[in-house]
Order: structure tokens, then sequence, then C-alpha cells
């Protein structure tokens, strides 16, 4: 078999299983009775977009958007382009307002209370024809709540080890670590110092950012074994693999002193010294997302080709490697009028199906393959076959059989944020890996038995 075949066989099968997490909260009986059907009264209507992709993405995107405008001249479509730090309070504050955005692009952990909240409109019933018929079972569940579709999936995302090879043949290693133990050892001996300053870290351990802070470590806890949340939706953070995962923190930012804080942080844009010190060469190894190749490619240049990617490294109590994965959908402001939903619910339809761009793909998973980001619709995958099969995306594709999501539960993000919070401090060596992991699992506790109300 081909390799390209063998990849779309990989992703067609395994894009299902990255989105296998069950979404709580509880539907808005309001919502949802708008039908994508035009509005028909003569009068433009304004319709706006809130994302927050980078200006190079919202330049593609306004393209996109004056396609649609010129078919379709009684409708007007704006983008708000705002950091990713501010999407989701930007959606929360703004939603029920005047000026509120129309749709929005949102990362599937804030959808339960989302639609808990009635921010959200539930999708019409052609929209939810389309998405039950052209997505994978699994990834369309993920965009439901109590067996209703809330949005488009669009996205879908999971992480690997990425490794400088320039700097793994200047320290004399001949490939990427497979266990725990490899990584740190590997991060010893890639590690340069000014005295007692890192000018180069083996490892870059993220911080100041929740999702890159806590992906790259529940990628590591998930392939020693473990779980954030059991299927009884206990917080299993009191777990031995749970402890190991805290040690291994503790021994490359303290133990073995292989990261520096100071070069791994990161911006409200979701970039900053991390990604800096990773495209200058200054860290040797990281566990990142898919998605930020294209900020690699600009960054680096023909320097790019020093990057590699691999599996998660194994620890001592995981069976095989396991990356965590999440996925984005595009989503319908509950409050907004009749008219702007409908208006919404068309727009979106068009952006997410074959005819918005060419040769069979959709406009949006153009937009996605520009960021270098995997693309969900099982056309789109067809579509963009060959361009998946890329040196940069193998460890990745090759992984998502084995991938699996961050739990979609009320109070995900404040879960999240809690666990960022003890992982930072422990990383700043402000507590230990044992006080860590038990304000940890306490704060978890907390945060569910809350939202549960």
């Amino acid at each position: 078999m081909r390799r390209t075949s063998r990849y779309l066989a990989l992703l067609l099968l395994a894009v299902c299983a990255v989105a296998f997490a069950a979404c709580g909260g509880s539907s808005d009986d309001d919502n949802g009775g708008t039908t994508a059907s035009g509005g028909g009264s003569g009068e433009k209507v304004k319709i706006s977009f809130l994302t927050h992709w980078a200006p190079e993405t919202v330049t593609a995107f306004e393209r996109v958007t004056a396609a649609y405008e010129a078919d379709h001249p009684d409708v007007d479509v704006e983008i708000r382009a705002v950091p990713f730090a501010d999407l989701l309070t930007t959606l929360r504050s703004q939603a029920g307002g005047d000026n509120g955005p129309t749709m929005a692009s949102i990362y599937d952990l804030w959808l339960p209370e989302l639609v808990r909240d009635g921010v959200l409109s539930r999708a019409p019933a052609a929209n939810t024809s389309e998405i039950e018929a052209e997505w994978p079972a699994n990834l369309a569940a993920a965009a439901s709540v109590d067996g209703a579709a809330y949005g488009y999936p669009n996205e879908v995302d999971l992480y690997a080890l990425n490794y400088n090879t320039r700097l793994f043949r200047a320290a004399g290693i001949d490939g990427p670590p497979a266990t725990w133990d490899e990584l740190v050892e590997d991060a010893k001996r890639l590690t340069v110092r000014d005295g007692d300053r890192i000018t180069q870290q083996g490892f870059g351990l993220i911080s100041s950012w929740a999702a890159g802070t806590v992906h790259p470590w529940t990628s590591l806890l998930y392939s020693n074994g473990g779980e954030l949340i059991d299927a009884g939706g206990r917080a299993v953070l009191d777990s031995p693999q749970a402890g190991e995962a805290f040690e291994l923190v503790d021994e490359l930012a303290n133990g073995a002193k292989v990261s520096s804080p100071q070069m791994s942080t990161a911006d409200a844009n979701t970039t900053g010294p991390y990604l800096e010190n990773f495209v200058s060469g200054k860290t040797a190894m990281i566990i990142m997302a898919n998605w930020w190749e294209s900020a690699l490619r600009a960054g680096m240049r023909d320097a790019f080709r020093d990057v590699a990617t691999a599996p998660i490294p194994v620890g001592p109590s995981g069976d095989a490697a396991h990356s965590v994965s999440y996925s984005w959908m595009t989503v319908v402001n509950g409050k907004a009028d009749d008219a702007e939903q409908r208006a919404a619910w068309e727009f979106l339809a068009y952006l997410n199906g074959p005819d918005s761009g060419e040769e069979g793909h959709s406009a949006m998973a153009a937009l996605l393959q520009s960021m270098g980001i995997l693309p969900s619709r099982t056309s789109d995958l067809e579509a963009y076959r060959g361009d998946l099969d890329r040196d940069f995306l193998t460890a990745y594709v090759e992984e998502l059989p084995n991938a699996k999501p961050f739990p979609i539960v009320l109070g995900g993000q404040e879960f999240t944020e809690a666990l960022q919070r003890n992982l930072e401090a422990l990383q700043a060596g402000q507590m230990s890996a044992g006080d860590a992991q038990e304000r940890s699992q306490a704060d978890a506790e907390s945060v569910l038995e809350t939202a549960a109300g």
C-alpha cells in the first residue's frame, strides 16, 4: 500500500478515536429553533466571526468571506481576531450584547458550559444532518451535548516529541528518546550552561499557558498508563502513575536541571520564549502540537529541515505512547437574533463544505492546512491525503490511533487551570512532586464537585 493511502486510512479510522469523550451539560430548549434557510427580508444581515487566528490566517479568511459576500450580497461577514487568552472571555462577555459575535471558533473543552449557560445555538436540522453524515461519528458526537449538535467540527490536534536533529548530532545522540529514562539522559547531554545559567535547554517545559503546560504533561501521564479523570467522572491525579509524572517534571526542572523556566514561557497569543528558543536552536526537545508547524517553518526557514518528530516517550508504568488529543469547532451565538443565526449557520455550512475550497476540499480545511493543522471532515482528508504525507506530520498521523482525548466535562477549563498552577509551581521549585500531586488532586475534586452543582 502506498504511504499516502496508509496515512489516509489511519486518519479516517483514528480521527474517530480522538473524540470519544462524552460532553456534559444540558441543552437549552430555547436554542436550535432557527433553520438554515436564509432571511429573505431583502435587508443586509451583518454577522461576525470571532477567532484567535494569526494575521496571515485572518487575511486568507477574508478572501473566503469576500467570495461568500459576492455570491450573497445580502450578507456582510466581519472577522474579529483576539489573542487566544481572550477568546473565551470575549465570547462570554459579549455574547448577549448588541454587537456580540455571531459565530466563534471554540476549543471543545468549553462546549458543555457554554451550552449550559445558553450562549450557543443548537444546530438546525439541515446542518445537523450534514455534520452527522460528513464527519466521523465520534467527532460529531464531541460537538454535541445530549445528542444535539452545536457546531461544525474542524481541526484535530495531538502532541508529539519535537526535537532538533542538528543538536542531537552535536551531542552524539543517534535518535529520539523512547522512554522517560532516555528522555532525562538525552536532555542532560543536550543541555549547555554558562556557569549556572542554561543557554541551551535539553527539554522545554512550557508555562504561562494552560493548555501548553497541561497537555504535554497529560501526554506523558497517558504514556505512563495514567488518567486525569476515570470512567466514573472522578479525578485520579492521586494514582501512582500520576505521581511518577509529577516526579518526572521535578527531575527535569529541579533535579537534572535541563529545563529553564525563563526560556519556556508563553504569551497571550501562545507564542513567546518557548517558541523563540526552539526556533533559534536553544531548545533541543519539546512536546508540542501539530498546529505549530507553520510557526516553526516561518521562524526557522531553512533550519526547519533540522526539526523531527517522534512519539511521546513511554513511562515506567506505561505500555505505549499515548498523546492527548483535542478538537475545535465553529459555533453560533444563541443570543443573536433569528436572522443572524440563520445567516450564520448558512455561512458555516459553506465554510466547512466542499464547494468553498478547491479540488474538493473546504475553505476551512485550506485555512487549517496553512497552519499545519489536521482537518476532520472525511472529504477533506481525502482531498488532502498527499499534503498530510510530509515528514513533520509523520509521528502525529501514525500516533492518531493511540491518542486519547482530554476529558470534556463541566468545569474542564477550571480543572486545567488548577493543574497548570500546580505544575508551574513544581517547575519553579516552589513545591515538591508529592505536594504538587496532593494539591492537584484536591483542586480537581473541588472543581468537579462545584461544576456538578
